[in-house]
């Protein structure tokens, strides 16, 4: 059996258990964090008032990100579960109206959840663009507004960006570019290159250099994910195939020893009701994504291969438990980085 066919099937057997957590968690507008920046006394909205799509999940991207999860769940493994109750509140949160008042928001407010949360939302669209299906194309027809005013907003900054945010948290630069890159990639097919050149552009300007990453010095305390794997992200998703294992040789050129250790052993979450040390088990489910993309790249032959097998396998196993049946402080974000390593890059 190969790891896809091993995925696809644990992605049908959690499916249903995902999706009653998921939909718990997107209509659970309290506690809230909100990132709003107040113009004045009086602009103090509710989350459900700033944001009638993406109201709950404690913050505006993990409710885009799980938003994404069930999406993708109806669009691979439909037979898996109830999609009843899933159908019911997509349809409540995902209007034309709710989505226009997301991406007038946006729009007044151009950094807000740059690049995160810009990533995800260009992640959510385009699975809607690759499934062909009714509901989904009116859902589509209300989110183009919003992946508009993001793409623009790319546009606006990579030119400004000088240098990279190379962090294990949500300004991470490689992280969010590497989710856009389907969404660009989709754009180009319709006739517009612009995100996708830019998007490479800027790749190859921060990392196209980088060797021997000092990668021994991860984690940091509060990481969700790996500042030396978002890179191994990224590069793989803008060079060419030959390109990027030239340049993956020179990233982490001991990979072949199972060097550097600190990537290839998992992250010890101490206390999953603390939303920072929480972070670690996202560390540990990006990690074993990535892990397992650069493995499906490498040829068959690549002794490689064979640690990074033990390091996606070691680090899912650490991660997948705590997904659902944890504290909401995991539960409300950590599907979407169990999603990416049990259903792969987009589209799939």
């Amino acid at each position: 059996m190969t790891t896809y066919q091993h995925t696809k099937t644990v992605l049908k057997q959690v499916a249903s258990t995902y999706a009653d957590s998921i939909l718990h968690s997107i209509q659970q507008e309290y506690p809230n964090q909100m990132q709003h920046m107040m113009t004045g006394p009086e602009d103090r909205p509710k989350p459900r008032e700033a944001h009638p799509a993406f109201y709950g999940c404690f913050d505006w991207h993990s409710s885009v990100e799980l938003h994404w999860v069930l999406i993708r769940l109806l669009r691979l493994v439909p037979h898996a579960f109830d999609t009843t109750e899933t159908l019911k509140v997509l349809n409540v949160h995902l209007t034309h109206e709710n989505l226009a008042q997301e991406t007038a928001y946006m729009r007044s407010r151009p950094r807000f959840e740059r690049p995160y949360g810009w990533g995800w939302a260009l992640t959510f669209v385009h699975e809607l663009t690759v499934w062909e299906d009714k509901t989904a194309q009116r859902w589509l027809e209300a989110a183009r507004p919003l992946a508009d005013v993001i793409t623009d907003g790319f546009l606006a900054w990579l030119p400004k960006a000088t240098y990279p945010i190379r962090i294990g948290m949500h300004s991470n630069s490689a992280f969010g570019l590497a989710r856009s890159v389907p969404w660009a990639r989709y754009l180009a097919t319709q006739g517009d290159s612009r995100l996708l050149t830019a998007i490479t552009k800027a790749a190859i300007q921060w990392y196209g250099a980088d060797k021997d990453y000092p990668a021994h010095y991860e984690p940091s305390g509060t990481d969700f994910l790996s500042p030396a794997l978002t890179e191994i992200d990224l590069m793989s998703l803008v060079l060419a195939r030959e390109e990027f294992l030239t340049w993956v040789d020179e990233f982490l050129p001991r990979l072949e020893s199972g060097e550097p250790k600190s990537l290839f052993e998992p992250a010890f979450v101490s206390d999953a009701s603390d939303g920072q040390l929480a972070h670690l088990h996202g560390l540990n489910g990006y990690r074993a994504f990535v892990w397992k993309h650069l493995k499906d790249i490498l040829p068959a032959d690549d002794v490689r291969r064979r640690h990074l097998e033990m390091g996606s396998d070691v680090h899912a196993k650490a991660s997948m438990g705590a997904v659902t049946g944890s504290d909401y402080m995991v539960e409300h974000w950590l599907a979407c980085y169990a999603m990416l390593y049990l259903s792969g890059v987009q589209p799939k």
